[in-house]
């Protein structure tokens, strides 16, 4: 093991049991740095389970930054009945959960720049969130509005079969979505899947669905938005990134889309940035810098 490794591995991991106002029971992982710079907060992807982005945390926290990671409630950590039986839908994760961790951090760190790092759905939720604007900054990885006809061509081939087909049918037949079994995200609570599936079969996504009010708070952000997405993200386009933020209408945005080439490797994609193997080539070089 090098030195490094060692030292993202000697990280202290707090595991905080966190309860919103609604009563989801959220795992919580705070990993404290020294001489803290900053908290960031780090928000995954539809599916993707807060152990995923432990080793992003670790080298956040040995430069300087306090990483906190959680699971939306019903997912993970998060999940304390079957997931059958969670009624959680995907505005309470805004509405509850990201909106119970910027307060926990508000009241843990008051004297911390306080940032936001959200993967794919992790950034979407923001716009519902309502305390968003206490945020000092958020960088969005890989995320876009999810309209199912302006995903990328691999996504978009077997998107219709997904939402047409295999959601209704195995809500039908199982009462959730059986993602693990599927290989295609995680488990999905109930109301999870029905409303992630009426947003991504409207134009505007989660605007166009929900209507005015979510238009309104979209624009009501007010928070520096740097957005990373990656040319060979394989559910993302161009397209469905910039819908998306152009939703953060009063929100200053800046665009950095990254070849592979670019760093040097073959392979990036929707998921792939936060192995451990980019710890050089994009968190130190291109995703660090945007953390003041």
């Amino acid at each position: 093991m090098s030195a490094r490794e060692a030292t993202l591995h000697d990280v202290i991991r707090q595991d905080i049991p966190l309860t919103t106002d609604g009563g989801h029971r959220l795992d919580v992982r705070v990993f404290p740095s020294t001489g803290s710079r900053s908290v960031v907060i780090i928000a995954g992807a539809m599916g993707v389970n807060q152990h995923c982005y432990e080793k992003f945390a670790r080298f956040l926290c040995d430069q300087g930054h306090t990483a906190i990671t959680f699971d939306y409630f019903g997912t993970g950590g998060s999940l304390h009945t079957a997931v059958r039986h969670c009624p959680v839908r995907v505005t309470e994760w805004a509405t509850e959960d990201c909106r119970a961790l910027i307060r926990l951090a508000r009241e843990r760190f008051p004297e911390q720049r306080l940032q936001w790092i959200g993967h794919s759905v992790g950034g979407q939720l923001l716009g519902l969130t309502p305390n968003v604007n206490e945020l000092d900054n958020i960088v969005t990885i890989a995320c876009g509005s999810g309209y199912w006809l302006e995903n990328a061509p691999p996504t978009k081939r077997v998107a219709w079969l997904l939402w047409y087909f295999l959601a209704p049918a195995s809500l039908g037949l199982l009462g959730y979505f059986p993602g693990n079994r599927l290989n295609i995200v995680g488990d999905l609570p109930p109301n999870v899947i029905r409303q992630w599936r009426r947003w991504c079969l409207n134009p505007e996504y989660a605007v166009g669905a929900e209507g005015p009010p979510v238009r309104e708070q979209f624009a009501s952000v007010r928070v520096p938005i740097t957005t990373v997405a990656f040319t060979d993200d394989e559910m993302m386009s161009r397209r469905n990134t910039e819908s998306l933020h152009g939703f953060y209408c009063n929100a200053p945005v800046t665009m950095a889309f990254i070849a592979p080439a670019d760093i040097g490797e073959q392979r990036i994609g929707h998921l792939g940035w936060f192995r451990e193997r980019f710890r050089e080539s994009l968190w130190q070089e291109r995703l660090l810098p945007l953390f003041a």
